[in-house]
């Protein structure tokens, strides 16, 4: 019996007014009741596919089929009439709202010109017991851990009626035991005959609960294949073009001098809230160590007071030697750290900037670079075009705004910036989010040269693959403290991990020391 098509995209061309070609002549097809992944590197035309399916773009040529008529989707709003959900990689939630309020937000239920409260909450009780969804529709966004804020956002997209659900990913935040409770929930939707785009770049993932599986690379689709007979080599071939390492040889660990000392460190947030309470640690030069953790448990807060960025804390930060209490962030900069922020377009890069000045920002003071009166263009230059060569940097020129460049080009410019000064320590927060398995691979394998040759790295990540192939040493934040500690991270299995990233294991010795 032949499948039923609910969706077809044809011969779909988006070209952007920069003359960039984001989609080229681009076919998709959706079976009903299937969960189909969308796979390929940043930039490879993913995004602008699904921007077109769900009204965002609005494509220069091609078709959109739905079930055997053709439309025309010209806004989400009008996607959404049309059974199309999208669950965005950035939540789209409200913190100060209920999980109910942001379920109905914008199709509320009115008692005359007011809100009808009571039936919000009825009604978002009854899509979550229809869904088998368990969890609290009264309790506050900001107070629920982040695998229910997920579920809370597919609600949102059930609740205005989705057939078709367009996941971009779904994962990148959650623990294993979350991540194998969202697939149950996927394939209860799926049996119930909702249609699921899963885009994500974890292969392993993919395998488990895809049946078929889209290919793109550089605007142009590779192929859809059944994911049960392709490999997760072949993917990876498919989507880069070449061979891709997907596990790192690592040499063995020699251990330097103590780069960054740490002792009794507590933060409060600007709530009055404890984040990381009495942490102390060293990392020594030639080390990688990994911490992993579901998000909001004080990694962030760490980050920042290590860094320079946050002043407001008690304890102590010395870095090769010196307390960093009084300097500043160029001056913890110049004692050689580098720090590869969380959030790339928030505090990684300047947009608005082209690649040159991206690359430069904290370099421009260095006498290679700057002269007694002017700064040193045509060197400045050279060494940016030989970054976007050494980094793969894929950009028109160093003359290219970075706002323009895909999400893990963006990462290759922040990457090169930080690892072109030649750093004695790196902070490498979650390096490789969202982006493309070949541009993951290139900057593992750059994290673990700068270990080999005697640097400190501070590794933070919620992809527990990146965790397990890099760390030395791994320990897990949970409420601020060190919750367990793993020497041998080779003998750690991730249902373990995810155990103590969720507080149902700790150990209680390490109290938040983990040091020798």
């Amino acid at each position: 019996m032949a499948n039923e098509i609910v969706l077809e995209m044809k011969h779909i061309m988006k070209i952007y007014s920069n003359g960039v070609v984001a989609n080229e002549d681009v076919s998709l097809e959706l079976d009903k009741g299937e969960i189909h992944a969308l796979l390929g590197e940043n930039g490879a035309g993913k995004s602008t596919l699904m921007k077109v399916l769900f009204g965002i773009e609005t494509p220069d040529e091609g078709q959109i089929i739905m079930n055997g008529q053709e439309v025309t989707i010209k806004s989400p709003q009008d996607a959404i009439s049309k059974g199309i959900g999208m669950v965005h990689q950035h939540f789209m939630l409200v913190p100060s709202l209920t999980v109910a309020e942001n379920i109905i937000l914008g199709v509320e239920p009115k008692k005359g010109v007011f809100i009808d409260m009571k039936k919000a909450v009825d009604e978002a009780r009854k899509i979550a017991e229809k869904y088998n969804f368990d969890l609290d529709v009264t309790a506050k966004v900001e107070e629920i851990p982040v695998g229910i804020k997920q579920k809370v956002e597919i609600l949102k997209a059930l609740y205005r009626g989705a057939d078709i659900l367009i996941l971009d990913e779904p994962t990148a935040v959650l623990t294993p035991q979350e991540t194998d409770e969202l697939f149950i929930q996927l394939e209860k939707l799926r049996k119930d005959g909702h249609t699921i785009i899963f885009i994500s770049h974890k292969l392993d993932e993919i395998k488990k609960i895809c049946n078929r599986a889209t290919i793109m690379r550089n605007g142009k689709s590779m192929g859809t294949y059944n994911v049960s007979e392709i490999s997760t080599d072949d993917m990876s071939k498919l989507m880069v073009g070449r061979d891709v390492v997907l596990k790192f040889e690592k040499k063995p660990i020699e251990l330097k001098n103590v780069m960054m000392k740490v002792r009794d460190l507590t933060v409060y947030n600007s709530q009055g809230v404890l984040k990381v309470d009495s942490l102390s640690f060293d990392i020594k030069g030639g080390e990688i160590l990994g911490i992993a953790g579901v998000e909001g448990n004080g990694q962030s807060e760490l980050i920042d007071t290590l860094t320079g960025i946050n002043k407001k804390y008690t304890g102590e930060v010395d870095i090769k030697g010196e307390d960093t209490r009084k300097k500043s962030i160029h001056d913890i900069r110049n004692l050689k750290l580098a720090h590869i922020p969380e959030d790339r377009m928030v505090s990684g890069c300047a947009s608005n900037l082209n690649i040159l000045e991206n690359m430069f920002s904290n370099q421009y003071q260095q006498p290679d670079y700057s002269g007694k009166v002017m700064l040193k263009g045509k060197v400045i230059q050279k060494r940016s075009e030989d970054l976007i060569k050494e980094y793969l940097v894929k950009c028109n020129s160093y003359k290219q705004n970075v706002g323009m460049l895909s999400g893990g080009n963006i990462q290759k410019v922040i990457v090169a910036r930080e690892f072109s000064t030649g750093p004695d320590i790196i902070i490498a927060n979650q390096p490789t989010r969202g982006i493309d398995v070949g541009a993951a691979s290139f900057i593992r394998q750059r994290l673990l040269e700068f270990r080999d040759a005697g640097c400190a790295v501070l590794l933070i990540s919620a992809d527990l693959n990146e965790i397990f192939s890099l760390s030395d040493r791994l320990a897990v934040m949970y409420k601020g403290k060190f919750s367990g500690l793993f020497t041998d991270v080779g003998q750690v299995s991730e249902e373990t991990l995810g155990q103590y990233m969720l507080g149902l294991k700790h150990d209680e010795e390490l109290g938040g020391v983990i040091y020798e």
